[in-house]
């Protein structure tokens, strides 16, 4: 498969990379010298698919061809900040407003995964009713007269459905 030069590029440095971390060269330093912000997590991923590749720096191209992620940096600090001074926006419109800045689609999933990633989504279920309709709090509770002859519209199950006691 054809891949741009920079995707070629790209693995072939980070299978350098790959070599001075295994040679003892601290993180840091490594990351800073051929231009990666790799922590450990992405570091043993990298070393692994490295490792399960045969050693060879094919095994290391990412597999975009040289796509940009479409939710980059600048777009989830974005989304992070709008989160945070809103509380209340949900997926369907922070999908609507990242288009509009940024001219990228995403899925209103996506953005969920991006906001828990952060602690930022939504507790589970559906959001409260902020309606008109009066919720069950605000009902005042049922005068006692209208409780005294419930019994009469409700039988019980050994009851006749007239209000008398079945014959036998």
């Amino acid at each position: 498969m054809d891949y741009p030069p920079a995707v070629l590029e790209k693995a072939q440095r980070l299978e350098q990379f790959l070599q001075r971390i295994a040679e003892g060269e601290p993180l840091e330093a490594a990351n800073e010298a051929f231009g990666f912000s790799l922590d450990q997590r992405q570091l043993a991923r990298a070393q692994a698919k490295y490792e399960a590749g045969g050693r060879t720096w094919q095994a290391l191209i990412d597999g975009r061809h040289g796509h940009a992620r479409e939710a980059h940096s600048a777009l989830r600090e974005w989304l992070y900040e709008r989160k945070e001074e809103d509380e209340e926006l949900r997926a369907p419109h922070l999908v609507e407003e990242i288009e509009a800045r940024f001219g990228v689609t995403l899925s209103s999933g996506h953005i969920n995964y991006l906001l828990r990633k952060r602690g930022l989504s939504a507790p589970p279920g559906r959001p409260c009713n902020r309606g008109g309709a009066e919720s069950v709090a605000d009902t005042p509770p049922p005068s006692p007269e209208s409780v005294a002859d419930a019994g009469i519209f409700f039988p019980g199950s050994r009851q006749g459905g007239d209000g008398d006691p079945p014959s036998r």
